[in-house]
């Protein structure tokens, strides 16, 4: 089998080093990065090319002998970097959690008699799959809440905040209009609104906003009511929504100087170096998905909760190991033909499986990545 990784940065480059300790596999890591690359180079089992993955056309040269490819470009490029891999005829596993609709490309993926799967990370991705999975347990489901946050395990003035993916990616959370769904309609809420403070067990209080995170649920799942926030540290709402009304995550251009820059890029390029997880510096990944409905006339909730953390002995950043092994585990299901569905499949298709869901849930705990699930009756509301 082989495997070609598009991105090799702090998720794609984890990602490569998973895949390429795995038997008969043979793993590709391209990146328009010679640092990122660099990281890779003393992993003999693992291919390094350089190149830039913004024009399709590279994107098709380079994956041309791939079996399978895994996307983990940046939002901004996702959407034609998957399409250039579809049209190039190659099934696909993806992460780069483009803003535009991933169904557009299914009647391609169809027509190629591909298998693509979308969001493939933590949330959106194993969200979406346990959610899923609890609405299938059930007889009639009312509610799917998701709370996810990756933060630094030592909290630093003046952001508290650490990412371990593309800075554009992360202020696109602060600024895409967040989708709900409640009482069975689609509402639309200002990102970081409906604040939220919730305790949890080692952490201590985080504060939880709106993000538009129901991806493809919104679409797939028939429930009347769902929501997904992320958690931060508390405080991180008022600094983001002051920085966004200021103007600072603008994509506008403005002239500075006889200059012409978008505000978004100066941000980027300003904060990133500041929120840059540093190797060995430690973060953690919180998530609870609660799922509320009832079974044999009794209200249950169907709770799953992870806490995960970095890993001192393998260095891989925890936001790397539970959105990376997520994707990982997904291409080796495709690969050993447990998951077929052909077109685009979100994660919610692959929640749907129970076979599928046991086997991304025992990969991912073969990594040390756990998932505890809890089934609870509740009285009626």
């Amino acid at each position: 089998m082989k495997i070609t990784i598009l991105g090799a940065g702090l998720v794609g480059g984890p990602m490569a080093r998973d895949l390429a300790a795995d038997k008969g596999t043979s793993v590709t890591a391209v990146d328009v990065s010679s640092q990122a690359l660099d990281k890779l180079k003393r992993f003999r089992r693992i291919k390094t090319i350089r190149e830039d993955l913004a024009d399709p056309r590279n994107v098709k040269k380079i994956i041309r002998d791939a079996d399978l490819v895994i996307s983990a470009v940046p939002g901004f490029m996702g959407f034609k970097t998957l399409q250039a891999v579809l049209e190039s005829g190659k099934t696909a596993v993806d992460i780069a959690f483009f803003p535009e609709d991933p169904f557009a490309l299914d009647k391609l993926a169809k027509a190629k008699g591909l298998v693509a799967v979308v969001d493939c990370g933590v949330a959106p991705g194993m969200s979406s799959i346990l959610a899923a999975h609890a609405v299938k347990k059930l007889d009639e489901a009312k509610s799917i809440k998701i709370y996810v946050g990756g933060l630094p395990e030592i909290r630093e003035y003046p952001y508290e905040y650490k990412a371990v993916f593309s800075p554009h990616d992360v202020i696109e959370e602060y600024v895409r209009p967040a989708r709900y769904i409640e009482s069975g309609k689609m509402v639309t809420r200002p990102a970081l609104s409906d604040p939220e403070f919730l305790t949890f067990p080692g952490i201590g209080t985080l504060e939880a906003f709106n993000t538009d995170g129901l991806r493809t649920m919104a679409e797939t799942l028939n429930v009347p009511n769902m929501k997904e926030k992320t958690l931060r540290y508390p405080g991180h709402i008022e600094k983001m929504a002051v920085l966004r009304e200021t103007g600072f995550f603008d994509t506008q251009e403005v002239v500075v100087k006889g200059t012409r820059i978008r505000p978004l890029d100066f941000t980027a390029e300003i904060l990133f170096p500041k929120w840059k997880l540093q190797e060995g510096e430690a973060d953690i990944t919180v998530m609870k998905i609660i799922v509320e409905g009832t079974k044999d006339r009794n209200s249950l909730r169907i709770s799953y909760d992870l806490f995960d953390r970095y890993d001192e002995r393998t260095g891989v950043h925890s936001m790397a190991r539970t959105t990376g092994y997520t994707a990982t585990t997904a291409a080796r299901m495709i690969a050993q033909g447990l998951y077929r569905r052909k077109g685009i499949s979100a994660p919610e298709h692959i929640g749907a499986d129970a076979r599928c869901v046991k086997f991304m849930l025992s990969g991912l705990a073969d990594r040390g990545v756990v998932y505890r699930e809890t089934v609870e009756r509740v009285e009626p509301k």
